[in-house]
Order: structure tokens, then C-alpha cells, then sequence
């Protein structure tokens, strides 16, 4: 009798990890770099359908690159935030539109306090459908965006996602009032509120 206990909660075991690999392939990425990835942890992780968003360096040339290679500029890579969602949940442009209303799309090389190339804003795409979309968004909001200057945000092939050091995963819960000093002093919200109104942070 053990024995066959023991044999049905293995096979249950196979099952659920079968189940569960099944529902994996299910799910996609979507890359982003807005500047500071602290802050662009937030607004995605408020998202339902989103699974897990990880702060990372994207876009550059340099294999497994530290923070402060990366902060020091030179490697090709911009602060990122990778984000592993259910399509069947939330779709690819309301990500989109999350990105945009959390970033200053007019700001080249540089985003609020924080400048360099490292600091650019970005849509990484992986498939040609993002790419699509991307594309698809970004002259939606030429055409409608409600402030002044060009939209400089890049719109790029995904390459190799490098995740930051664990210090920097969720910074603005693990450092909630350090967090909020660096964000007012960075004049974010401000920015935001400037660039996009009541959308902005949404």
C-alpha cells in the first residue's frame, strides 16, 4: 500500500512539474530601459499577468557586467528591467503604455538626474510582433503625445539580458525610504507630471 502512495504522488509530482513547464512556455519577456531600473521596477510589478520583473543591463557588448562598470559608462549597456509576463493576462501594449508614462521619451543619452549613454531609454524587442508594436506605438505617440521635442527612445533587438547584483532586485521595497529620497531628488515625479499629466506613473 506504501508503495503505491508512494508511486501515485510521484507520478502527481511529474504531473505538476509537466504542468508547470507547459505553463512556462506560455509566457513571454518584454525589456525595457527607462533609466534608474529602482524605479521602473515599480510601476510593472502593479501589473496583473506580470510573473516577475528583474533589474538587469541590457543593449551592450560587455559579457556579465558589474554595476559599476556599467554606471561608469563604456560598455554599451543601459539599465534595464526585463519583465516575464502571461499574454493570456496582459497584453504587450499595456506594458508599452506603462513604459512610456514612467520615462522621459524626449531626453537623449540621459534620463531626470541621471546622464550617459547607460541612462537611455529603450524598447528591447524579442520577436517581431514587439518590434511591430513597438514601432506602432512610438508613431501613435508622435502623433498624439501631449507635450513638445522629438521622442528619442531607441527601438532595438533584444540581446543578452545580464540581471543586476541582488542588492539592486526591488530596491524600493528593501530600501523604501532611501528609495523615495533618490526619486524627489532626481525630480521624477515631477518630470512625469510635467510630460504626461494625470497619466503619468500609470
Amino acid at each position: 500500500m506504501k508503495m503505491l502512495i508512494a508511486a501515485m504522488m510521484g507520478l502527481s509530482a511529474v504531473f505538476i512539474a509537466l504542468t508547470s513547464v507547459m505553463a512556462a512556455t506560455n509566457l513571454e519577456k518584454a525589456t525595457f530601459a527607462g533609466g534608474c531600473f529602482w524605479c521602473m521596477e515599480h510601476p510593472f510589478d502593479e501589473i496583473p499577468g506580470v510573473v516577475s520583473v528583474t533589474s538587469g543591463y541590457a543593449g551592450g557588448q560587455k559579457k556579465n557586467p558589474t554595476y559599476e562598470e556599467v554606471s561608469a559608462g563604456g560598455t554599451g549597456h543601459a539599465e534595464s528591467v526585463q519583465i516575464v509576463y502571461d499574454p493570456s493576462r496582459v497584453s504587450y501594449e499595456k506594458l508599452l503604455n506603462v513604459f512610456w508614462h514612467n520615462i522621459d521619451p524626449t531626453a537623449k543619452d540621459r534620463q531626470f538626474c541621471d546622464s550617459g549613454h547607460q541612462y537611455r531609454s529603450a524598447i528591447f524587442y524579442h520577436n517581431e510582433e514587439q518590434h511591430r508594436l513597438a514601432l506602432q506605438s512610438k508613431a501613435k505617440l508622435e502623433k498624439s503625445k501631449p507635450f513638445k521635442g522629438p521622442i528619442v527612445t531607441e527601438v532595438v533587438p533584444a540581446t543578452e539580458f545580464y540581471a543586476a547584483e541582488d542588492y539592486h532586485q526591488h530596491y524600493y521595497k528593501k530600501n523604501p525610504i532611501r528609495y523615495k529620497f533618490y526619486r524627489y531628488r532626481c525630480g521624477r515625479d515631477e518630470r512625469l507630471k510635467e510630460l504626461w499629466g494625470e497619466a503619468a506613473g500609470k
